[in-house]
């Protein structure tokens, strides 16, 4: 990635807290003016500074280049096509689903085309989506999809993950926003060995650090207890760990799901390789939201997102957190800058 392209930014729900928390960022962080840019509607920015203070400009631009050469303490906007209203804050609406989607596509679009460098996303909701009409479940489906057809791929050709990390503890997970009956039929040893490989890739390509130690936690309790609690372990995820470690990858397991991710805080493993979606974001949750960032792994562009939702609750009131914003934007900044 280039330092001089900028990150673009998808403004998430203008119902809900993220246009607010964006401009919340740009406030604390005026030196970002020229490192990223926000794709999103103008009058929702508009409200969403009035909301977070005011003082704070908008900087209406044509293209992603033209953020290098603004001055600071401002906040660089790709408008959107104006909606026909402003959707209410805190409401599920197909108005406000519909332009999140918006923004979400052309934001992942530029970067693809290689006009900005990584993609941070606001929060989505997944109600507001589908009362629009959007097939996608949520931002990681869609963005596979989006790079699927532009390099002229099947879906399955682009395999991606979810990881959620902190300060603490990093987990990825072999199944994201499906029905848990389905997510354990997904615990196959193909889907694990590629969550294992895609794991790899991301902390040696992305972070830098080749040597990860991957802990891959059972799908059952006590990983199966030897075939006495089910034969997930033996069958499918014991092979997986071992043909990954033919390729070279430091991946173990499979441990005890209720002990592994506390082993993995301690600094026993860099990285949980989970069989489904609460396995592992209970963990990663459970320690704070706060620096939570949520990374999609297998794209050809790196993506962050902060690691909660809409909070309908809080939009308006001035009492949402930015910090996991925060941390998704540093993220998405110190590997553009390397």
């Amino acid at each position: 990635m280039s330092a001089s392209r900028p990150i673009a930014i998808s403004m998430g729900d203008p119902a809900g807290v993220g246009p607010e928390l964006i401009a919340q960022v740009f406030r604390l962080r005026p030196d970002w003016s020229r490192r990223c840019v926000v794709v999103a509607d103008l009058a929702v920015m508009r409200r969403a500074v009035a909301l977070s203070g005011g003082l704070l400009p908008l900087a209406p631009l044509e293209n992603f280049q033209q953020a290098t050469a603004l001055p600071p303490r401002c906040l660089p906007l790709l408008a959107l096509p104006p909606m026909a209203e402003l959707p209410p804050l805190g409401q599920v609406s197909a108005v406000a689903g519909r332009a999140a989607h918006a923004a979400v596509d052309w934001a992942t679009l530029a970067v693809l085309r290689g006009e900005a460098a990584a993609l941070v996303t606001a929060p989505i909701h997944k109600a507001a989506w589908h009362a629009a009409g959007i097939g996608y479940p949520g931002h990681t489906e869609m963005l596979q999809a989006l790079t699927a057809a532009h390099l002229g791929q099947r879906i399955e050709q682009v395999p991606v993950r979810m990881m959620l990390s902190n300060a603490e503890l990093h987990t990825v997970l072999v199944s994201i926003h499906v029905p848990l009956r389905a997510a354990i039929d997904c615990v196959t040893q193909a889907q694990v060995l590629q969550t294992v490989h895609l794991t790899h890739r991301h902390f040696s390509q992305v972070l830098g650090r080749p040597h990860c130690r991957i802990a891959v936690a059972g799908l059952n309790p006590h990983a199966g207890e030897g075939g006495l609690f089910g034969r997930e372990e033996i069958e499918h995820i014991a092979p997986a760990i071992e043909a990954a470690r033919a390729a070279g990858i430091d991946a173990q397991g499979p441990f005890a799901p209720d002990t592994v991710f506390m082993r993995a805080r301690r600094g026993e493993f860099d990285v949980v390789v989970a069989m489904y979606h609460d396995q592992g974001l209970i963990p990663v949750k459970y320690l704070g939201l706060e620096q939570g960032v949520n990374t999609t792994l297998g794209l050809p562009f790196l993506r962050t997102s902060p690691d909660h939702g809409t909070a309908f609750d809080l939009a308006g009131s001035g009492r949402a957190d930015p910090s996991s914003l925060m941390a998704a934007l540093e993220a998405a900044l110190g590997a553009a800058s390397t």
